[in-house]
């Protein structure tokens, strides 16, 4: 496996829906091309969340190299502004290596991040955060949702009255700058220095990918899932408003933990909320611009996938 000869840094975007089979085909991928992965998931990140992430397992990532996977605990918040620096340091360093970065996950803001860059919001002010924290728990965030509406009006329309996190981000920007959020985005951005070959990953037949969506959740609970979120209860001092714990799966385990949810109805709501994630996936997959889609249930998914690389890598004469 040699390493391909490209004058202009070139990546690979394998980008697509929860249970589509992304880690699968990047892995089968890796095995004749040479790449390294990165990881695009905003759950992955976390140390001992791995049955309900779907994380790829130790075997797995000592045969392929994986980055921006365990590198947080779960008391911990990563953002799409960290993200980015960490991606383009990673594919730098791969780029410098003679492979090619090969993006693969579904947290599709990351690759928006990635791809657009990011707006020039201030930072974050762990005290203020504290504050707004404070006032949420007397007075609930549907309450913070109104005074947003205030200071916001369009940001505020974007956001359901309980998204604690980006209510709380929105708050934190209008009174820290003086001026709404909305007002900030839309500010000079950086693009991404890197050739391009955006792939998506679709499903010809949404039935199936529901079924793989229930047959892999009955996989994760045989495999041990709710002893994991007790570990990870028992382990670390976690909330239920961490971002780490309002990832699928988990939240409605940690309900079900705190005994407001039978084992029917905790199972029945992962299920549907993945369905759901996996649909708001598909959304922002079929308006993206740029990107060459596939069917993720075709039979020769990855000879035709490792064939477009292997055209797409090909240096270009005087590029």
């Amino acid at each position: 496996m040699c390493a391909y000869a490209v004058s202009t840094p070139f990546a690979v975007w394998l980008m697509g829906p929860t249970a589509c089979g992304k880690t699968e085909l990047a892995l089968s991928l890796a095995q004749t091309l040479p790449v390294e992965i990165i990881s695009v998931d905003s759950a992955v990140v976390y140390r001992d969340m791995d049955i309900g992430t779907a994380k790829p397992d130790l075997e797995q990532r000592a045969r392929v190299p994986h980055h921006l996977i365990d590198i947080l605990d779960p008391t911990q918040s990563y953002s799409a502004a960290r993200f980015r620096a960490d991606a383009l340091r990673l594919m730098a360093e791969i780029t410098a290596r003679g492979r090619v970065p090969l993006l693969v996950g579904g947290t599709m803001l990351y690759f928006k991040a990635l791809k657009e860059g990011l707006d020039p919001l201030p930072q974050a002010d762990p005290q203020l955060r504290a504050e707004i924290d404070a006032r949420a728990a007397r007075l609930g965030w549907p309450a913070l949702h109104a005074e947003l509406v205030r200071l916001d009006p369009a940001t505020a329309a974007r956001l359901e009255p309980t998204d604690a996190q980006r209510i709380q981000r929105a708050l934190e920007v209008c009174l820290t700058s003086g001026r709404p959020m909305s007002e900030l985005l839309g500010g000079m951005r950086k693009g991404l220095p890197y050739r391009l070959l955006e792939i998506a990953l679709l499903p010809s037949d949404r039935p199936v990918l529901h079924r793989r969506i229930a047959e892999r959740f009955a996989a994760m609970l045989a495999a041990g899932f709710l002893d994991e979120v007790r570990r990870l209860r028992a382990t670390y001092p976690l909330h239920a408003d961490l971002p780490s714990m309002r990832c699928v799966g988990y939240r409605q385990a940690w309900d079900h933990l705190e005994g407001k949810t039978d084992e029917a109805t905790f199972h029945a709501r992962a299920v549907a909320a993945t369905r759901q994630l996996a649909k708001r996936q598909m959304t922002w997959l079929r308006s993206w611009q740029g990107a060459e889609t596939y069917d993720c249930l075709r039979p020769d998914l990855c000879a035709a996938v490792a064939g477009r690389i292997n055209s797409a890598a090909a240096p270009r004469p005087g590029g």
